[in-house]
């Protein structure tokens, strides 16, 4: 396909086209009939990915409930708010500000002078939950319960559990609940990510892959403003003011959102799956209806479903070589994205403010990234976006330490699109899942790699940019996919993969 933007079934117009069974593939009805993307193609991959607003509400807000509360001096004989330490004076001697011990779970649940382990083990938890569930919903097939079902299933158990944390009464039962939060919603990202890329063409991927990751850093946005509004309240409300609403959204999902056609297609629902298609697109209903009755039966079509799962990707050598590349390749993104940050962290400026600012320099990257995607190949996009990046880590000045963040998250969203083009839909949610696991443990080596540049912060700057430029190279293993359409099974894949590979040797 030279030109993405052809529709690819305009040579079925005519009847011969339509009558040809052999020529006639799910793929091509899909591209057909989903080549413009009209309002209800939006409505649905923005209601799905409204899923991940709420995701960001519950993975950030530990940045206002865990944050250790202002105080003052009732007896300044004894008391010095600049020179005291809290620990060492009598507790008549100061008072939490606003006279309410309830605006922290520091202060509610009396951590102030803990040891750092105790007062930072929910977040501890809330990160040990995001590995764990990863890898163990990864183990989930891809055709057990659906793509629609997945993501409703874990924002409304995520709702749920944070409602119960407002019942917690010590740090133990928060901790728990915390663990489960991130358990449940840990691979919420990927299943919204598979479900919207799935309903869509080709020839509108780039851009429509955007819009749940926008959705996602303005609920960051959103979670700041909630969070001032409720500044003088207790924290307990910051988790009521952002799991209602996440309940009454997955009402709306369960009743309006549209499951995945190509999902429906692998279980041999065919009918049900053009039905979607139709839904989505109902200026081409003449065209699926006339061509629905040229796809196999359904009871055909059922018993001739395979079976995948995450083992696949350890039995197929292409399959196994790619997930590892891109795994390599997400870890190094993740220590860059996740560690500028942590490095830079002793700013000191307003909270609110702060965390505001951090979601706004996000959002010019889904801008740029669209216009990579559809201007130039994969594998070149991510290779010089990855090899600026590093860089920018190296020269470690203050703009070039915004490139190297800049650089790492249009990295993610070049390689998001990228990973959903290398493998079919039998298994391109569990590939997602390794995908986001492989940010995730990235994440989780920032903390020692800031810590090592303490007092010389230019060597955490440099690690972070040797990462993210070193691992940055193993992409000139993978294929390339641009213009490309999605396959469905590996054994669609595998021959069109031989296909390509043969047209390039030519």
């Amino acid at each position: 396909m030279d030109d993405p933007s052809e529709p690819l079934l305009s040579h079925f117009a005519n009847d011969s086209g339509v009558n040809d069974k052999t020529a006639l593939t799910f793929d091509k009805i899909v591209e057909q009939s989903l080549s413009d993307f009209g309002f209800w193609q939006f409505f649905q991959i923005s209601l799905v990915g409204l899923a991940l607003l709420f995701d960001a509400q519950q993975i950030f807000i530990t940045v206002y409930t865990d944050a250790y509360p202002t105080w003052h001096c009732l007896n300044h004989t004894i008391c010095d708010p600049s020179a005291s330490d809290i620990c060492n004076l009598p507790r008549s001697a100061w008072e939490w500000d606003g006279g309410s011990k309830g605006k922290s779970v520091i202060s509610e649940f009396g951590l102030e002078c803990s040891r750092s382990l105790l007062r930072g083990m929910p977040s501890s938890a809330f990160y040990i939950g995001a590995i764990v569930g990863g890898f163990f919903l990864a183990l989930i097939p891809d055709d057990s319960l659906g793509r629609k079902k997945l993501v409703l299933f874990s924002t409304f158990a995520m709702s749920i559990t944070s409602i119960c944390v407002i019942f917690s009464t010590n740090i133990w039962i928060y901790t728990f609940l915390k663990f489960f939060i991130r358990f449940s919603r840990s691979q919420t990202w990927s299943y919204a990510l598979v479900l919207i890329s799935e309903r869509v063409s080709t020839r509108w991927r780039p851009r429509a892959t955007m819009i749940p990751f926008t959705l996602f850093v303005l609920g960051f946005m959103s979670l700041s403003g909630i969070a001032y509004l409720a500044q003088d309240s207790s924290w307990r409300y910051l988790y009521l003011y952002t799991s209602v609403p996440a309940i009454f959204y997955c009402i709306f999902l369960y009743l309006f959102a549209l499951e995945s056609p190509r999902w429906l297609h692998m279980q041999g629902n065919d009918k049900e799956a053009i039905d979607v298609l139709t839904k989505m697109s109902p200026k081409n209903k003449a065209y699926l209806e006339s061509v629905v009755s040229k796809l196999p039966h359904e009871q055909e079509n059922f018993e001739q479903v395979p079976t995948y799962s995450i083992k696949d990707f350890f039995f197929r050598k292409w399959a196994f070589q790619r997930i590892l590349v891109v795994m390599i390749i997400m870890f190094g993104l993740g220590i860059s994205y996740y560690g500028v940050p942590l490095a830079a962290r002793d700013i000191d400026v307003n909270i609110y403010l702060s965390e505001t600012l951090n979601a706004l320099v996000e959002l010019p990257t889904f801008v740029i990234t669209p216009i990579l995607l559809e201007r130039f190949n994969r594998r070149s996009s991510v290779l010089v976006n990855t090899l600026l990046g590093g860089a920018s880590g190296v020269l470690c000045f203050v703009l070039s330490i915004l490139g190297t963040f800049f650089c790492a998250r249009i990295g993610f969203n070049l390689m998001a699109v990228f990973m959903v083009e290398m493998f079919p839909t039998c298994v391109r949610s569990s590939a997602t899942m390794m995908f986001r696991q492989a940010l995730v443990v990235g994440g989780a080596c920032c903390p020692l790699i800031s810590s090592i540049g303490r007092y010389i912060p230019s060597v955490s700057f440099a690690i972070f940019g040797i990462a993210m430029s070193g691992l940055g190279l193993f992409v000139l293993i993978l294929p390339e996919t641009k213009g490309l359409s999605l396959c469905d099974s590996m054994e669609e894949q595998e021959k069109r993969d031989q296909a390509v590979n043969t047209s390039h040797v030519c």
